[in-house]
């Protein structure tokens, strides 16, 4: 098949995983701030995503690079294995959208890679020193989040003490300033890893000689999840709202402020956390710093078992597509 034909193929699958990476993870950046009634739905969902454009050109593309070079031999990243790994993530997060369950884009997205790669060439072809530092940031973001969460409530729960009613249209505001740190936060790592892909493929197919990311790759990325997160996934936006306990504004404010600081720290250090489970275990870590009984916890399971099996899920998947898109595409 011809080079441009596959290029522009895979951009257009790569950019819709984008847009549905933004889509699925709007609730990561809204929910608290709508539950507590900081801002209307539209207003929230147009500030995160001009928040989301902006996140990969203020904070570099360190995250890509770990994406695109630090999984798999370079060599063992075909056209059929990017085609799998995308298909995988999509497939994935169309079906946890679908129920409601906030899951990882980061690991289905790595978990397809891995996958597609080992079932094409086998486990010599993984990179485990790069797998162990991806995984390192993914598997410790969720308690790092939540102890940021507890520590920041608790902190602010100490600061306010004495304070009048009042201090709620405080925190209220102050929503909107820590949203838009978590939406640049969250756009700055998230698009990365489709920026990622994209830039293995231009590799791949021989339109760049090296491993660097173009401007227009960056442009699209970030345009494709800011529309996605404009679009706003409102079964997932429900369950982090409120399903996991009713969350005031104090909440979101030290919730948004909790994500925000540990997502920007794995963006800048390239480490590919999950915003999904980040904002999650922050929302937990904050319902907790109140009382341990305030949270729904059989709410919090049912999304912990989402987590544990996003990235086996997605592997095997991407290893069915591998063997069907390889045959087709000879």
């Amino acid at each position: 098949m011809d080079p441009i034909i596959l290029l522009v193929s895979l951009v257009a699958i790569a950019l819709v995983f984008d847009f549905l990476n933004g889509f699925h993870d709007s609730a990561n950046v809204v929910a608290t701030m709508i539950s507590s009634g900081a801002l209307p739905p539209w207003g929230a969902l147009v500030v995160a995503s001009l928040a989301e454009f902006a996140g990969p050109f203020l904070f570099g593309v360190a995250v890509a690079a770990t994406i695109g070079k630090d999984i798999v031999t370079p060599e063992t990243v075909t056209i059929s294995v990017v085609f799998a790994a995308l298909g995988s993530a999509i497939t994935w997060n169309l079906v946890t959208w679908y129920f409601g369950i906030p899951s990882s884009s980061s690991h289905a997205l790595i978990g397809g890679v891995a996958g597609a790669v080992v079932a094409g060439y086998g486990l010599s072809h993984i990179h485990f020193d790069g797998i162990t530092k991806i995984f390192l940031a993914l598997f410790l973001s969720p308690p790092l989040g939540m102890a940021a969460g507890y520590l920041f409530m608790r902190s602010v729960v100490f600061l306010a003490r004495g304070a009048s009613p009042g201090v709620n249209q405080f925190f209220k505001r102050s929503q909107i300033l820590t949203s838009v740190a978590l939406a640049l936060s969250h756009g700055s790592n998230d698009a990365q890893k489709t920026m990622g892909i994209i830039t293995m493929s231009l590799v791949t197919l021989r339109f760049e000689e090296a491993f660097v990311v173009p401007v227009w790759v960056i442009v699209a990325c970030a345009g494709a999840i800011a529309l996605g997160v404009a679009t706003g996934g409102w079964r997932i936006i429900k369950t982090l709202g409120g399903k996991m306990y009713k969350v005031r504004p104090v909440h979101g404010f030290t919730a948004q402020a909790a994500s925000a600081a540990v997502i920007l720290g794995g963006a800048l250090l390239g480490g590919p956390v999950s915003t999904t489970q980040v904002v999650s275990s922050a929302i937990m870590g904050v319902g907790s710093a109140e009382r341990l009984s305030k949270v729904r916890w059989e709410v919090a399971y049912s999304i912990v078992m989402a987590w544990a099996v996003t990235i086996p899920a997605s592997a095997a998947v991407a290893a069915l597509l591998y063997f069907a898109i390889a045959s087709f595409l000879g």
